[in-house]
């Protein structure tokens, strides 16, 4: 029982992405996230308001098992899987987050500064949800793919386009981070 508290090592995790790629990569398909919420669009009837939605989204309904997946992952991993140990972090780190504001730091992988019901429904919650999925949309759309794909796909089958994407996601969240996640908080 003590081996499935830890998390998978990358020699364990890693062959097993590699290869999931290669048999997507051998039949022809590809893997992400933004496709689904297109595929999810698409079967709402979207496609009779914007021209991008208007596709066959049969043939990618193979794909909303990730969907699936993702949920079933997360519920399993949170329920079953996590270690309800506190997290040993740098003291630097832990300044710098209470400096923020964060408290209990380590506690949760999810602090309740912004992931409680009281910090969503906040003036300042609704605004980071809205513009942030505002932003996460308008850039997976002219990113041509989310992280997901780019990082996973898109990499795996050597794609020039993925790799300038990714880079770019990494200084985003790089900027993010150190300029404007301490103004917001």
């Amino acid at each position: 029982m003590e081996f499935i508290l830890q998390p998978w090592p990358w020699y364990v995790s890693g062959p097993i992405i590699a290869i999931i790629m290669f048999l997507l990569l051998y039949f022809g398909k590809t893997f992400g996230m933004s496709s689904n919420l297109r595929t999810l669009c698409a079967i709402g009837g979207a496609g009779k308001h914007a021209e991008f939605f208007k596709f066959d989204w049969k043939s990618q309904r193979w794909n909303l098992v990730v969907v699936l997946g993702a949920i079933l992952g997360g519920f399993i991993a949170h329920y079953f899987l996590s270690n309800p140990i506190d997290m040993d972090l740098s003291e630097a780190t832990v300044k710098d987050l209470n400096e923020l504001g964060f408290n209990n730091v380590g506690q949760s992988l999810l602090p309740p500064e912004l992931f409680s019901w009281d910090a969503v429904f906040s003036l300042k919650g609704i605004l980071i949800l809205v513009i942030g999925g505002f932003l996460v949309g308008f850039g997976t759309r002219y990113a041509g793919g989310c992280t997901s794909g780019h990082a996973i796909t898109g990499l795996s089958s050597l794609q020039l386009p993925s790799l300038i994407a990714v880079v770019g996601f990494f200084l985003g969240g790089l900027i993010m981070i150190h300029l404007i996640f301490p103004i917001l908080f």
